[in-house]
């Protein structure tokens, strides 16, 4: 499908389906590396989805967790730890931490979507951006409201984001033709299909969304038949750690470019 015209963010200026390769394509377990992210450009992915947090001095690393247990062979908050700390972590015990200003640099093609995962990297997300100039190659999301409402303070229309929760709740109670916001605040929503129990994407929801020149994108979905279903459905982008299986439910639709 060609996605909604109504958009004009340059973000957004893509001829067909936003493919986003989520944290780099995380199903190879290598999640939110310089591998993982090569590995998603050289299939040819030019979206691509990171997180990002903040050391103790400040420095913008592109990790999910707030803490470096998980997937990396260290331990601690990265908020409590200098970056002299955090860049000796390995990801499965080989891949380092990239920084989010390195990713840019390496990659300068390729779209970025950025869950801000913490307050403290929304400034030097944008102080960065405004050193760098990407603001065209930049979206921010968050899970909270407030942060996104502070994202559009700092970085004005040149800085495309996604809706904040109370956005995306205003936006399912229009697809119910009930009373709600409709101010557009953002050039996007991204939403999972479902939320617990309530579904999230249906044919409603896409309409009510490009009634308002936002596009749909849907994380995270990793199997071919919910793709091609959502696809159905006319959402504009699909986020997924299988960046294989979305690249052949493309490709097979032409709608891989």
């Amino acid at each position: 499908m060609t996605p909604n015209p109504a958009v004009r963010h340059p973000f957004l200026d893509h001829p067909a389906t936003l493919a986003f390769a989520h944290r780099g394509g995380a199903a190879d377990g290598l999640e939110n590396t310089h591998a993982a992210f090569r590995r998603a450009v050289a299939a040819g992915y030019r979206y691509l989805e990171t997180d990002v947090h903040a050391t103790s001095d400040g420095a913008l690393v592109a990790f999910h967790d707030a803490t470096l247990d998980r997937v990396t062979d260290a331990r601690g908050a990265i908020a409590e730890l200098p970056w002299s700390r955090v860049r000796r972590a390995r990801v499965a015990g080989t891949e380092p931490l990239p920084l989010f200003e390195e990713l840019l640099e390496e990659f300068p093609e390729a779209r970025w979507n950025v869950d801000v995962k913490a307050e403290a990297a929304l400034a030097p997300l944008i102080g960065l951006l405004c050193r760098t100039g990407a603001w065209d190659r930049v979206c921010v999301g968050s899970f909270s409201e407030a942060r996104v409402a502070r994202a559009q303070h700092l970085g004005g229309p040149r800085l495309a984001t996604s809706l904040g929760s109370r956005g995306v709740l205003g936006l399912r109670l229009r697809s119910y033709r009930l009373p709600a916001r409709s101010r557009r605040t953002a050039v996007c929503v991204q939403v999972p299909e479902r939320h617990g129990r309530l579904r999230v994407v249906d044919r409603a929801f896409v309409r009510a969304a490009h009634a308002l020149g936002l596009q749909v994108h849907v994380w995270t979905v990793n199997d071919a038949g919910r793709m091609a279903a959502l696809l159905d459905l006319g959402v504009d982008g699909i986020m997924t750690d299988h960046i294989e299986t979305l690249r052949t439910v493309l490709a097979e639709r032409g709608a891989w470019a």
